[in-house]
């Protein structure tokens, strides 16, 4: 159904607010905020996004769809460990530019498939990005895709923790991630996550109620 022309420049001004107040504050930033930024009604808010998945997945949908994209061109990279690193490099920056989407990745939501189609994209790409670079001999073969949410769960302890200092802080840590990813890297590594207990800690990261708030 159409919306009509004041309901959904209401809803484009939802969707703006909340992207600018979860970057700023991350996903937990209270709905009334969004809603007094959106210069809207709590009550206008939630005839729109009746719950608080509904409006993460409106205002993160073209970001994850940017998150699917960095990881295919990464793919595609003739050079395997360059496009890991480059991947690897770029979402960390994506995290320190969005806290929201800090969280966004590294948590699930099942009431929101849109977000969900856009991470099971991603991830097919990283899965192939690197089986590559391990049968190039330029990552270790122990890494696995794992791997990757545990490094960006990592990443938004920083970005959380280093306040003005949190690009600087997210460069250090990515740098020293990638010199223990690389085939030359360390020996001495814990054995890596399997990929149920993985699973199991994002949805603890983002398991909701479906409440309102």
């Amino acid at each position: 159904m159409t919306l009509r022309r004041d309901a959904a420049r209401n809803r484009d001004k939802l969707v703006e607010a909340a992207q600018a107040a979860f970057a700023e504050q991350g996903l937990q930033v209270p709905l009334d905020v969004v809603a007094e930024r959106a210069c809207v009604g709590i009550g206008t808010l939630y005839r729109r996004f009746p719950t608080r998945d509904a409006l993460i997945a409106a205002a993160f949908v073209d970001r994850v769809a940017e998150y699917a994209r960095v990881a295919e061109a990464a793919r595609d990279d003739p050079d395997s460990w360059a496009g890991f690193a480059v991947f690897i490099a770029h979402i960390c920056d994506m995290q320190v530019a969005d806290r929201g989407l800090g969280d966004v990745l590294t948590r699930t939501f099942p009431s929101a498939p849109g977000l969900a189609e856009q991470r099971d994209r991603a991830h097919a790409s990283v899965v192939r990005l690197i089986e590559r670079a391990k049968l190039a001999g330029k990552l270790r073969a122990d890494v696995t895709p794992e791997d990757v949410p545990l490094l960006l769960m990592a990443n938004a302890g920083v970005v959380e923790a280093a306040g003005d200092g949190a690009a600087a802080a997210s460069r250090r840590l990515v740098g020293l991630m990638l010199a223990g990813f690389c085939a030359t890297g360390a020996d001495h590594i814990a054995p890596p996550i399997e990929p149920r207990a993985m699973y199991r800690a994002l949805r603890r990261a983002g398991r909701t109620d479906g409440s309102r708030g």
